[in-house]
């Protein structure tokens, strides 16, 4: 499973954001790992940094399951680190939905 991690320009993407989203995302979908073959994160400050906003902080996460069509979950809140955990938790409700719909047929 291939993690890949993309940022705005608002956002300093270095190589620890990147290995923290990839630990948060590794841990969540892990058990679906044999069956993923990619997850890309993008995140993003919609409002950038001269811009207050409550909740400017988005993480959209996008799932290849192979054999599917992409999965997609976003997530907008006040700190990337909420708006990555968010979306992360929409991701493996999405994933139990999609691939138990599979199982029982």
């Amino acid at each position: 499973m291939l993690v890949q991690v993309h940022t705005d320009s608002n956002i300093r993407g270095d190589s620890a954001l990147a290995a923290w989203v990839e630990t948060v995302v590794r841990d969540t979908v892990g058990r679906f790992s044999d069956r993923i073959t990619r997850v890309a994160a993008h995140l993003s400050d919609e409002n950038s940094a001269s811009k207050a906003g409550s909740e400017d902080k988005r993480c959209l996460l996008e799932v290849r399951v192979a054999g599917l069509r992409p999965i997609s979950v976003s997530q907008r809140a006040r700190t990337l680190e909420l708006a990555v955990d968010g979306a992360a938790a929409k991701l493996i409700r999405s994933l139990e939905s999609t691939l138990g719909r599979l199982e029982d047929r």
